[in-house]
This record gives structure tokens, sequence and C-alpha cells, in this order.
């Protein structure tokens, strides 16, 4: 079982909406498209509200990683490992499409639990990840 992990953007619809289609800027839509060709399960990393079914409604918001202590991050990251049990399972891949600051606590700690997690955009500033997701898509 893989389940990909999509972080959260800054551009948001002004209302409330299922959390795949809150947000909008061509980078998350990108990686939305993308993981949906996986046909594998997804879920967005919000700065607010966690681990997020794609589905799942929720209000628009004004929050990110990348203004948050060390002890704030550190503070979501284990509110969503405990969000993350019960879809884990035994074993399987974790795939990020995140970045540093969302997987900087996460990804160690899933990797203790004994998953496979990959960061297959790591480093790519967000032209070359918008070109890399439009070359994995199959559209």
């Amino acid at each position: 079982m893989t389940i990909y992990l999509v972080s959260c953007v800054s551009q948001k619809l002004p209302v409330s909406a299922p959390a795949k289609d809150l947000y909008t800027s061509p980078l998350f839509r990108k990686a939305r498209s993308y993981v949906e060709s996986k046909g594998q399960s997804w879920f967005i990393l919000s700065a607010k509200y966690g681990l997020v079914h794609p589905n799942q409604c929720i209000a628009s918001y004004d929050l990110t990683l990348n203004t948050m202590g060390v002890r704030e991050r550190r503070r979501w990251a284990e509110g969503v490992l405990s969000q993350m049990e019960p879809n884990l399972g035994g074993s399987g891949d974790i795939v990020f499409l995140a970045g540093q600051r969302y997987r900087e606590f996460l990804e160690p700690a899933l990797r203790q639990k004994g998953l496979s997690v990959s960061v297959p955009m790591e480093g790519l500033k967000i032209g070359k990840q918008l070109k890399w997701l439009k070359r994995h898509t199959s559209d």
C-alpha cells in the first residue's frame, strides 16, 4: 500500500470546500492530478487541520508551518502521526509531495515505524516541481 501526502498551499478558495478543491495553486492542482492518477490513498497535510482526507470539507484559513516555531511544528507532526495511525497498517510506502517544513518531523518518525519514505521532488524549486509533475502524470 502506498500513501501520498500532499502539502497545503496558500492559494485557497475563500469559502469552505472539500479539501481537494479548496487549494487552488497550479502546484497543488498538478500534485492532485499526479496522486489521483496513481489510484492510491492520498491525504493533504494542512497546517491548520493536520491530516485531511481529500473529500473532507474544511474552511479556508491562513496558516503555514513556515512561520511556526520548532515546538509548534513538532506538535503539529505528532498530531498528524496520530491521525495517520488508522491508515498505516503494518507496512507500506509513504510518498511526500511536500516541502521540508511539512516533512521534517514526520519523515524520520515514519521511517522509525518501518515504513518506506520517498520524496521524489526533494530539492526542486517550484518551476521544476511543476515540470516533474507534468512529466510524471498521465493525463
